[in-house]
């Protein structure tokens, strides 16, 4: 494990699973104190006992949603450990739908996950990161930027947790960074792997729009981030990085000068 970091710590929101797993097994690689927030204990427990030998990982059972309790996070990951240095705001929902047809449960819930949950938990670490002069990666999505069909809900959040980024970087800039990620299309669950076989018509679909012809993988996205929160980025604020094999690079038209299509 490489000790670069050690004494840092850094808090991870949807550690359980996918891109949040990724990130805090990156981390603590590095060798950050990782604390791993997220509603299921069980995926939280799975994150830390397949962590890298000797990671120092310890789970806490928070909805970000709820501002009293991802509070109360920050502040005991501050005083148990000494300082917080890193908030990655990965934690979030997706659910499909159009405007006229998505419920109204499915459109809240995301709205406390993905636009509370990143205000709540950037407000409550604020104080800690800015004693330390650390930073704020935010998750969001190439969603938030261009926009995906049948996501109206899902994009509109995403697009906030970009807004937020660019507001923070300027109000806060002289004492922590903020920076954010946009993946595209990242294997983070069984299911994607599945669709995006080699030979599906999702795949063949995919590899007509993404000049790489492939999606992500979760740590590729993890790199980024903890690029974003290393002394290697220290003049980096504000940032908008897209992780998406070259997707946000197009115009949109498919290519017309294809010989295998």
């Amino acid at each position: 494990m490489d000790h670069q970091f050690s004494g840092h710590v850094a808090v991870i929101t949807g550690a359980g699973t996918g891109i949040g797993a990724a990130t805090a097994h990156r981390f603590a690689a590095d060798g950050y104190t990782v604390v791993l927030v997220g509603r299921t204990e069980a995926t939280l427990k799975q994150t830390a006992q397949t962590g890298p030998d000797a990671a120092c990982m310890h789970p806490r059972v928070a909805d970000v949603s709820d501002a009293a309790a991802v509070a109360a996070v920050m502040d005991e990951a501050a005083e148990r450990f000494g300082r917080l240095d890193v908030l990655v705001n990965n934690a979030a929902v997706a659910m499909p739908g159009t405007v006229d047809r998505i419920d109204v449960d499915s459109y809240r819930t995301m709205l406390a996950t993905n636009v509370d949950g990143v205000f709540f938990a950037s407000r409550a670490a604020l104080p800690h990161l800015e004693a330390v002069q650390g930073c704020i990666v935010n998750v969001g999505s190439v969603a938030g930027l261009r926009g995906e069909w049948n996501q109206a809900a899902y994009n509109m959040t995403k697009g906030a947790v970009t807004s937020l980024t660019n507001s923070m970087a300027l109000d806060h800039g002289q004492r922590i960074r903020v920076n954010a990620v946009h993946p595209g299309l990242t294997l983070s669950r069984p299911y994607y792997r599945d669709a995006m076989a080699e030979g599906t018509a999702l795949q063949r679909r995919f590899a007509d729009r993404v000049p790489m012809r492939r999606a992500g993988e979760p740590a590729e996205v993890a790199a980024v981030i903890a690029f974003l929160a290393g002394p290697d980025a220290a003049y980096v604020n504000g940032a908008h990085i897209t992780v998406d094999g070259g997707l946000t690079a197009s115009d949109g038209q498919t290519n017309l000068y294809a010989v295998d299509a």
